[in-house]
């Protein structure tokens, strides 16, 4: 009897999306999977597509943003954060807000 080796989070995402490209959520879950596992340019690709194809899914700003700031691009950080605080203030967001505009803050 042979073992069909188990799927990992990011595979198991790739293929709902296959199937519902649409989805916000698992496109989300894709771009934080991808950046913890240190495939930042997938990350940065999946938050781009996150962001174009639902522009108030303000959490996605947050951690994209967070994603440019550790690999030192400040100023696109800056940028999308700023994008993401006017998704706030569209979808009345007040939490993400504020920890958008304090990460802002600490870029300084």
């Amino acid at each position: 009897m042979t073992q069909t080796p188990k799927k990992s989070r990011r595979q198991t995402l790739e293929e709902f999306l296959a199937a519902r490209p649409a989805d916000a959520f698992a496109r989300y879950g894709l771009a934080m999977e991808c950046a913890n596992a240190g495939d930042n340019q997938a990350a940065e690709e999946n938050y781009k597509l996150l962001i174009a194809a639902h522009p108030d899914y303000t959490a996605g700003y947050y951690h994209y943003g967070q994603l440019l700031v550790r690999l030192g691009r400040r100023d696109e950080a800056r940028a999308v954060l700023t994008s993401g605080v006017a998704a706030t203030r569209r979808t009345g967001d007040e939490h993400a807000r504020s920890e958008m505009e304090a990460a802002m803050g600490e870029l300084g």
